[in-house]
């Protein structure tokens, strides 16, 4: 997933990927659009089918065990590219990026979790929630909650009205991942104002994967240092975090926040389209209808923020 992303919403990624977006009316811009959304919108099928291969490698690790390989190898990958500086950091920066890790250890930590119980396309639209709820709770403008009666109508029909038709266990687990992935937002961007480029990311990297080794081993054990487990493993990462986070950089230096949020909302999407393709996941015609309600929700949630920005912007 994405995700894992200082990317993931549209303040984070704003500030945590470096330079700020170039404006829509920037020389060039109209010209270059189809580049950056082009990489944003790789960057998302990169995520989506690197989970449908994390599906895929469970039974030979098991869950914790493919979230382990993933993190770290795209702790050390980050690592070696980044090279963050480990000095001359207060502690309350150090507190952060530590926060920062443990959301990104425990959002991942979950949802692979889910996956393993419930389909990849309803389990990426329950996660949705949590930056959906962050992003209504934060414009607090009435509009809203049209938008948040449409995605609780979107996941009333992809439970079939009570969830009967999904793994219980499977649906907490993605909603805590939800839960999770809104508070990795909010400590990205923290991070983001205190660690230069991609410095703060690489750390909250490692932190996420010392904190899962031991989980890890003591789930899967010496099937991690598997050749064809490991390999399978560091595919996960690169497509899953490594490739996706360089892509969303650079369209993050061309493209306004807002547009790569809406952009963002399309995950469910693309989730259910590597569950097919991959995993043979079919959906149901409820279950696609719930997809589409979910990811309109988002949108118009964004819209209204972005829109209450300029209004703001206006006033001024």
């Amino acid at each position: 997933m994405t995700t894992p992303s200082a990317a993931t919403s549209s303040t984070a990624s704003g500030q945590a990927h470096g330079p700020a977006p170039a404006q829509a009316g920037a020389p060039g811009g109209r010209r270059g659009s189809l580049g950056p959304v082009g990489l944003v919108l790789a960057g998302g099928i990169s995520v989506q089918f690197g989970g449908a291969l994390a599906v895929t490698l469970m039974p030979r690790a098991g869950a914790l065990g493919v979230v382990t390989l993933r993190l770290l190898v795209a702790a050390v990958v980050l690592m070696v590219v980044c090279r963050p500086r480990l000095r001359g950091h207060s502690r309350t920066d150090w507190g952060t990026v530590i926060v920062f890790g443990v959301a990104m250890a425990a959002m991942n930590g979950l949802f692979y979790q889910s996956v393993a119980r419930i389909p990849l396309g309803p389990a990426v639209t329950l996660e949705v929630l949590g930056p959906l709820t962050l992003s209504v709770l934060a414009s607090r403008r009435a509009v809203n909650l049209v938008w948040a009666a449409l995605a609780l109508a979107g996941v009333f029909l992809l439970g079939g009205g009570g969830f009967s038709g999904l793994d219980p266990l499977g649906v907490a687990f993605a909603l805590a991942a939800g839960a999770m992935w809104a508070a990795y937002i909010v400590f990205s961007a923290r991070t983001g104002r205190r660690f230069p480029q991609a410095d703060g990311l690489a750390l909250a990297m490692a932190v996420a994967a010392v904190l899962f080794l031991p989980l890890g081993v003591l789930e899967s054990g010496t099937k991690l240092l598997d050749p064809t487990t490991f390999a399978l493993g560091a595919a996960v990462a690169v497509l899953s975090s490594v490739l996706p986070y360089t892509l969303e950089l650079l369209a993050l230096r061309r493209l306004p926040a807002s547009t790569f949020a809406i952009l963002m909302s399309l995950e469910p999407a693309l989730a259910a389209t590597a569950g097919f393709l991959v995993l043979d996941q079919a959906l149901a015609a409820t279950e696609a209808a719930a997809i589409a309600l979910v990811i309109g929700a988002s949108m118009g949630a964004v819209r209204t923020q972005v829109g209450r920005g300029k209004v703001k912007k206006a006033g001024r």
